[in-house]
């Protein structure tokens, strides 16, 4: 059984999307599709050399951040690693003790390879070591939806990375906690591209921009909250804890806040804070009558 005294973690990293995901986000939407051949025939062009350079994932970071919750039992990556691309990760990611999983061309460019293979890896580990306690899943494919599901069933506390915009919001509203690779600890995060934002941003999309789904959370939770305890001064951890369990990527430092009670003040048309006694309070603005 397992011991949430001594918690033990797994950590499954689909490379090919991470990798693929985080290029696309340093260099504008669908930019690894339509550098693909060029990556996979002349990974040494000069230039080419240097948008990878660019978007060169940190190995260290995802698993630090992993560790945070508990030793490590095993890790293991999956790709082709024959790909040139992939290789040059080899030595960091051995160097961290990671099971690479080689997955043959045939089957790495095949939709549902490296899926199909991680799933199955993840349910036959849980059943082998019934002393692991999380289950941390590094991809935003939403064919991992299921397997998440399966996890919290089997009793796993189950996490998620992947790249901001690259990640369906069905797979981290299935993890038990979400991140986005680029609010860890020592990733920079890259600037917008306007040329690619004016590609994508359509009217409809901008009419959607107006509105802050940030801000029509926090009033949900606040509400919710409200509801519950019937008080109307609620503490703001309870609210942050209701907001992770509503969206498990809910993270203030993803939206350029210091704090959670930065956060909250930075939307004073929802919410009034009282910290007058070191304990952070806050009650929706609508309550007051």
């Amino acid at each position: 059984m397992a011991d949430p005294q001594n918690p033990r973690a797994a950590v499954y990293l689909d490379f090919d999307n991470i990798v693929m995901s985080w290029y696309d986000r340093v260099h504008g939407k669908n930019s690894y599709s339509r550098d693909r051949q060029k990556i996979a025939e002349t990974p040494i062009d000069p230039e080419i050399s240097e948008r990878l350079a660019k978007a060169t994932i940190d190995v260290g970071a995802v698993i630090d951040y992993a560790a945070s919750f508990g030793t490590l039992v095993l890790t293991r990556a999956y790709a082709d690693w024959s790909s040139p691309v992939n290789a040059e990760y080899r030595s960091q990611l051995v160097a961290r003790a990671v099971d690479l999983v080689q997955l043959f061309p045939a089957a790495a460019y095949a939709k549902n390879g490296a899926d199909i293979r991680l799933a199955v890896d993840v349910v036959e580990d849980m059943f082998r070591l019934p002393d692991l306690t999380h289950v941390v899943i590094v991809g935003g494919d939403s064919d991992y939806v299921p397997l998440a599901q399966r996890c919290k069933r089997l009793g796993r506390f189950v996490v998620g990375v992947g790249v901001a915009g690259s990640t369906a919001k069905s797979l981290a509203a299935a993890c038990d906690q979400f991140v986005h690779y680029d609010t860890l600890p020592g990733i920079v995060r890259p600037e917008p591209t306007a040329k690619a934002d004016a590609a994508t941003t359509t009217p409809a999309r901008r009419r959607r921009q107006t509105k802050d789904p940030a801000a029509e959370l926090l009033e949900r939770a606040l509400r919710l909250e409200h509801e519950r305890s019937d008080e109307e001064w609620i503490h703001a951890s309870a609210v942050k804890d209701l907001l992770k369990r509503m969206d498990p990527s809910f993270s203030e430092k993803a939206l350029g806040h210091k704090s959670f009670t930065d956060f909250l003040r930075a939307h004073p048309l929802v919410t009034e804070i009282d910290d007058t006694d070191n304990i952070v309070r806050v009650r929706l603005l609508s309550t007051k009558r």
